[in-house]
């Protein structure tokens, strides 16, 4: 619900004016439309702090496929794939990686539809999952499954969370998805306006059926593993040549804890005897089913395509804001071209080196990682894009003060909660949710600041009026003069 809202949030109210504005990356668009050199600074500490919370995520994920398919263990993946994201990411440019996405998402879509509309078939007989998830009886025999092992129902609602919570997390991820840099730099690479409406309207199309098979995909992934390996003795098990190969891995794992010569899963940790990383699901699912080798292959092309695209994607983000917005808009303005691709390709091979570091010592498993980065956008930028489209009253005393208060608030309390053993103090809500309190916090102060210092000059004012009008182009920014800049 949170991701695919967010395309809505980008459809409706970003990508058609960012693209008018005809700025390259979202600090360009801070820095030029609250008229602050520093506003600049801090859009682009937000977008590396965002885009490396998130790229740490998909080495890991990068690293899972590679371990599994080379027989590596997932650190030996990780270093891989460091290396081939490495390789895409310096030779690919800004329109480059927008058209290599188009491809890898092809391939993304059709290796998660096959695998799950095949296991829909086998596990319900129902070839198209969501209606197999709806009408079939799986979901009943997992429930029941469940409760003989002592878990509660499958799908009981809210059995680890707070409903506060689960709501704070998908305004977050809602919010997050339209002020990621990096999903907003590609609407910057088509020709017009009406072309970024379509853009997004295609990819809400495509991400909504990824979504709603999701569902369906978790149920019969934990149906088909706990069918597989429950009460199997260490003979059975050894048979299964997918769980001996994710063993090896170290992402798989067994203890026959009472010595009874069987694995037994429970709900209590202490006596649970199969340990699954939650990172491994998607990409063991067809194996567990049976499915074919060459679907097995495809749901891993598909995992790196993913991977693959998403880091690229946040690379270019670190590289430009560092090489463009700070470097060549603020330190040398005479600057070559391939100077600046130099320092670019430099802040690459940094911002891999710490996502691999990452991506070996995750924080949490690959979708937690990533809601981190979602709510540290929501927090940072959509408050100040949204304003600054939308109210030409939101000056760069009010956008910096905000985006400071809402970045600073939510990675203290995210890194608070992960790292350093402080309790969830708000309302109980996770550092998953908790970017939409620092996207409320973002709103407040800024418009707040904004009320009580003077108003943006005229020429910017004018500019957002004509911003938002479906005829008259916003004037250049140079008419508006490099003194009007702090």
């Amino acid at each position: 619900m949170g991701w695919t809202g967010g395309y809505v949030l980008l459809a409706l109210l970003l990508a058609p004016y960012l693209r008018k504005f005809g700025k390259y990356t979202v600090p360009d668009f801070v820095g030029d439309r609250y008229y602050s050199n520093t506003a600049r600074v801090v859009a682009v500490i937000a977008a590396i702090f965002v885009s490396l919370t998130y790229v740490a995520g998909q080495m890991r994920g990068v690293g899972i496929v590679f371990s599994r398919f080379l027989q590596v263990n997932v650190e030996t993946g990780v270093v891989i794939g460091m290396i081939i994201v490495a390789f895409f990411a310096i030779l690919g440019g800004m329109k480059g990686i927008t058209w290599t996405q188009v491809a890898q998402y092809c391939v993304l879509i059709v290796a998660y539809l096959i695998p799950a509309i095949a296991i829909a078939w086998v596990v319900t007989g129902i070839p198209i999952p969501q209606f197999a998830f709806t009408f079939s009886d799986i979901v009943e025999k997992l429930n029941q499954v469940q409760v003989d092992l002592g878990f509660q129902e499958y799908s009981a609602a809210f059995t680890s969370k707070t409903m506060l919570d689960v709501l704070f997390i998908t305004i977050a991820l809602m919010v997050g998805t339209a002020g990621l840099p990096h999903v907003i730099v590609r609407f910057y690479t088509v020709p017009d306006v009406r072309s970024a409406r379509y853009s997004a309207a295609w990819a809400l199309l495509f991400i909504a059926i990824l979504y709603t098979t999701a569902p369906a995909l978790a149920t019969f992934a934990r149906y088909n593993l706990i069918d597989s390996l429950h009460n199997k003795t260490v003979e059975e098990v050894q048979q299964l040549d997918w769980a001996t190969k994710w063993e090896n891995t170290g992402l798989l794992g067994f203890e026959d804890k009472n010595s009874n010569g069987r694995f037994e899963l429970s709900p209590d940790k202490e006596q649970n005897e199969i340990i699954i990383d939650r990172d491994i699901i998607v990409l063991s699912t067809p194996e567990v089913a049976k499915l074919a080798p060459w679907v097995v292959a495809l749901v891993a092309a598909g995992g790196l395509a993913a991977a693959l695209s998403t880091a690229s994607g946040l690379l270019l983000v670190i590289s430009s804001s560092i090489a463009h917005d700070i470097y060549y808009r603020m330190i040398n303005p005479g600057a070559t071209e391939a100077r600046r691709l130099m320092v670019g390709r430099i802040m690459v091979g940094f911002a891999i080196a710490v996502a691999g570091y990452f991506g070996v010592n995750p924080p949490g498993f690959v979708a937690q990682v990533v809601a981190f980065a979602f709510g540290l956008a929501a927090a940072s930028f959509f408050p100040v894009i949204i304003l600054g489209i939308f109210d030409k009253r939101t000056n760069r005393e009010g956008a910096i003060a905000g985006m400071v208060t809402g970045l600073l608030f939510t990675a203290v309390y995210i890194i608070g909660v992960k790292f350093a053993g402080m309790q969830t103090w708000f309302f109980g809500v996770s550092p998953e949710g908790i970017g939409t309190v620092g996207m409320a916090l973002n709103f407040i102060v800024t418009v707040a600041v904004s009320r009580f210092t003077p108003a943006p000059p005229a020429e910017i004012q004018e500019l957002v009026e004509n911003l938002r009008s479906p005829y008259n182009q916003p004037p250049a920014l140079e008419e508006i003069g490099e003194e009007q800049l702090d």
